[in-house]
């Protein structure tokens, strides 16, 4: 013995001599005589119980198993409590106190879950540890431990009761949660159907504004680009005046000093022509009088000489052109003598006479007819296989033109070549 030591998590009890209690200390020291007095310890350790409780039926009958579990300790800071403790537990050990506890504990786990329904123990936990923790300690107060908590750790059957009823559960819960979601969808397209709704709203007000705010811009800027026009312009009209009046100022310049110039050069031409008459007037004017003179002289000369040659050739012409005249209108004479005789004999034969000059006629027609053919260089022709081919072709070709002709002649002057021939036979 002698000095004794105590943490804060055991107590120590004292008695004997000196002592008509004994003495608790907790966590602290004391000085024990040996023989005349006697130290116990106590453990004020927190103790972790876990109650098991199996097949205990319930208040509709429906037997179930629970586990609950629980922390327990002396109470060291209550002197009653301790000396409650003392008393109870005092030179045993902490497993001997553990198991107190728990018996405790589980008759009073027992007794609460007879008192509720599976449905009560299963749905609302904190109640049910609740009612076991107000119970177990009123108990094991009286015995200086104080339960510091409870929790119902599990429930569970043998008989399916819990899985019924979960399915049950689950079964409604799975209900619920679809008509929950349909309800949520239906909630959330109702709201986005709104929310579309106000943001195309706002986005068409916005739209609105935005173009408002465009056309005010773009009318402020056509004003603002307007009146910079107008001033630039305004500037560029009064720089391109003020230009034009410089370039006229230097233009009148210029003219001025050409004015200066020619006037000058005109001066100086002047000056050369009076000296250019002085020469020629040296040089070519009197010798040019001169000449003038002697080729005048010989102009008279020659003017008297072509006169007589004139009057001379005149009278020749004169002399030939009767001469002529005669021979001409003795040749026009004997024409319309003979002229008149055709006539008269066109009278007498008529159509014969025309089909003379028409005989006479159609070898030029044949020629004119086939002189372009004469001019062909290179002629193709293209046959259908029937008829004449080559220069026989041609010339039928031609035979053919020519064939036509009294009929021509009979359409412009009502003469059938034909049928005059054929009388003239008779």
């Amino acid at each position: 013995m002698g000095f004794e030591v105590c943490g804060p998590n055991e107590a120590m009890v004292i008695s004997g001599c000196c002592h008509t209690t004994p003495e608790m200390i907790v966590g602290g020291r004391a000085f024990v005589w040996p023989v005349i007095q006697q130290m116990q310890r106590l453990s004020l350790n927190t103790m972790t119980l876990s109650i098991s409780t199996d097949n205990v039926y319930t208040r509709l009958g429906v037997p179930i198993s629970v586990t609950g579990v629980a922390q327990v300790k002396v109470q060291g800071q209550n002197q009653e409590m301790l000396k409650a403790a003392c008393q109870q537990f005092l030179g045993k050990s902490e497993n001997e106190i553990e198991q107190v506890a728990m018996e405790t504990l589980e008759g009073h786990q027992r007794a609460i879950m007879g008192t509720m329904t599976v449905e009560e123990i299963y749905k609302d936990r904190k109640k049910f540890s609740k009612n076991v923790f107000e119970v177990a300690s009123s108990d094991l107060v009286n015995m200086g431990v104080s339960v510091v908590s409870y929790t119902l750790k599990d429930v569970r059957d043998s008989h399916g009761y819990l899985r019924a009823l979960g399915m049950t559960r689950t079964a409604q819960v799975k209900k619920d949660a679809r008509i929950g979601e349909a309800e949520a969808k239906r909630d959330s397209g109702i709201k986005e159907a709104r929310a579309d709704e106000e943001r195309m709203a706002a986005r068409y007000l916005n739209d609105a504004e935005i173009a408002k705010a465009k056309r005010d811009f773009e009318l402020k800027k056509a004003a603002y680009d307007m009146e910079v026009q107008t001033k630039k312009a305004e500037s560029e009209m009064a720089y391109e005046l003020q230009a034009a009046k410089t370039k006229q100022a230097i233009k009148e310049e210029q003219m001025q000093i050409k004015v200066v110039e020619r006037a000058q050069q005109i001066q100086v031409q002047e000056q050369e022509i009076q000296r250019r008459e002085k020469e020629l007037n040296a040089q070519v004017k009197q010798p040019a009088e001169a000449e003038k003179y002697r080729l005048e002289t010989i102009a008279a000369a020659n003017k008297k000489k072509i006169i007589l040659e004139a009057e001379a050739s005149s009278e020749a012409v004169r002399v030939r052109g009767e001469a002529e005249a005669y021979a001409i209108e003795e040749k026009a004479k004997a024409e319309a003598e003979q002229m008149a005789k055709k006539a008269d004999a066109w009278k007498d034969y008529q159509d014969a006479a025309m089909i003379d000059m028409v005989l006479e006629t159609l070898p030029r027609v044949a020629a004119e007819v086939a002189a372009p053919l004469a001019q062909a260089k290179k002629v193709t022709m293209v046959s259908s296989g029937k008829g004449d081919v080559g220069a026989s072709k041609l010339t039928g070709e031609v035979m053919d033109i020519m064939d036509r002709l009294p009929k021509l002649v009979q359409s412009m002057t009502g003469v059938d070549i034909h049928k005059s021939i054929a009388q003239t036979r008779v």
